[in-house]
């Protein structure tokens, strides 16, 4: 990407992170024409929001009353908190089946998710930590990387501004990239 192409897409990203919509190959430009984040700078508690490209798993997080991903420190990460039917938040192991399961529901039925997960969140429902945080290499730029313990899933981060940054999920089993918004709340 040129000089003048990166200051054009960096230049239009708050109104593509606002919409939380757009194409493939413009969230892979805005994302790589984004500075790296430190391990640091990702420490604390972050609500999430989708970036939609029309990637399978659009709309499921939201769906699912997802709140946002938690760093403690580069060995203690919460990479999946969310509000349980009474609004409080709750952090969540990932579980390598429901991953699978749950990106194959058709956008039409996107509705069931929320009565299911709230019927199932107690079974997933952990204090223990799920992911570290590393330094990695990911699009040509070292930056902080969330690794799940126990799924083929990196998340790699790229700061927007002090207070938000942009994350792509690269998952070994889906061909594309997830894109999502992180805004610092704590």
């Amino acid at each position: 990407m040129t000089v003048n192409q990166n200051r054009d897409i960096l230049k239009r990203s708050p109104s593509i992170l606002e919409k939380g919509q757009t194409t493939l190959e413009t969230a892979l430009e805005l994302f790589d024409a984004l500075e790296p984040v430190t391990l640091e700078f990702m420490w604390g508690r972050w609500r999430g929001s989708g970036l939609h490209t029309d990637h399978p798993m659009d709309g499921l997080l939201e769906a699912s009353n997802w709140y946002g991903k938690e760093f403690i420190n580069a060995e203690t990460v919460h990479p999946l908190l969310f509000l349980d039917a009474q609004g409080k938040l709750i952090k969540v192991a990932p579980y390598a089946r429901a991953m699978e399961w749950v990106s194959k529901i058709p956008k039409t039925n996107l509705g069931m998710i929320q009565p299911l997960f709230n019927l199932t969140s107690s079974l997933l429902k952990t204090e223990r930590s799920q992911a570290r945080l590393r330094m990695m290499e990911y699009r040509n730029k070292v930056s902080a990387t969330m690794i799940y313990d126990y799924l083929p899933i990196n998340d790699s981060f790229r700061k927007v501004d002090d207070r938000t940054v942009l994350g792509v999920m690269d998952f070994k089993s889906l061909p594309q990239p997830f894109f999502f918004i992180l805004k610092r709340s704590s």
